[in-house]
């Protein structure tokens, strides 16, 4: 059987696709949103503070993933976490991009809120921590680095979420409840990880049905 053809016989087979268009949508509606003036009257600082957003909520549900695969033993989750990742990617340069064009795209102003600016600098790191896992997101970039080195490379995702995470704890002036209802999700989905890969506790989630 093709790969193709292996890929049509999946069960919910629009499943990728849906994640998909439903990550895009909010940057529809942020782009309309703009056209028609509907941001209020600090545009920048709402759609930086959405593209941020919208780029830790999609890294934590990527991350997510894997523990619910291994509490229920479903495979669709594997099956959207790389969309769920490059879609976080994608966002993640929106916020950034935005971030320059509110700084006039002056590198020398740029340069030094990335060194001066913890929050800053927070922000930039998570971001670089992402590029190198989107530029190795393709089936063929496993075979050429090998699985191991593929796997390691790709666990930088746990250091930019958290990273993503202070970026946005630091960034919060009053309120941050937000940010650290962030780590906590955070925390559990590392726990619950442990917890079921914990020697014998693996094998008896892993004869559980599969679904999807």
């Amino acid at each position: 059987m093709t790969r193709a053809a292996a890929r049509s016989t999946r069960p919910l087979p629009w499943l990728v696709p849906a994640v998909t268009v439903g990550g895009l949508f909010p940057a529809v509606i942020l782009g309309l949103d703009a056209l028609t003036g509907a941001l209020g009257a600090n545009p920048i600082q709402r759609a930086t503070l959405q593209t941020g957003l919208l780029t830790l909520t999609l890294l934590v549900l990527s991350l997510a993933c894997t523990p619910l695969r291994l509490l229920t033993g479903w495979t669709w989750p594997a099956r959207i976490r790389k969309a769920l990742g490059l879609l976080a990617f994608g966002y993640g340069v929106l916020h950034f991009g935005i971030y320059l064009l509110d700084h006039g795209f002056t590198l020398s102003q740029i340069t030094e809120d990335v060194i001066e600016r913890p929050f800053v600098t927070a922000g930039f790191t998570a971001l670089l921590l992402l590029v190198p896992l989107a530029l190795t997101s393709r089936r063929d970039s496993v075979r050429r680095l090998g699985f191991e080195r593929w796997t390691r490379l790709h666990r930088l995702v746990y250091a930019a979420v958290w990273v993503g995470t202070l970026h946005y704890y630091w960034g919060v002036k009053k309120d941050h409840t937000p940010p650290l209802i962030y780590a906590a999700i955070l925390a559990a989905l590392f726990v619950i990880r442990w917890a079921v890969r914990r020697p014998g506790r693996q094998g008896r989630v892993g004869s559980g049905r599969a679904v999807g």
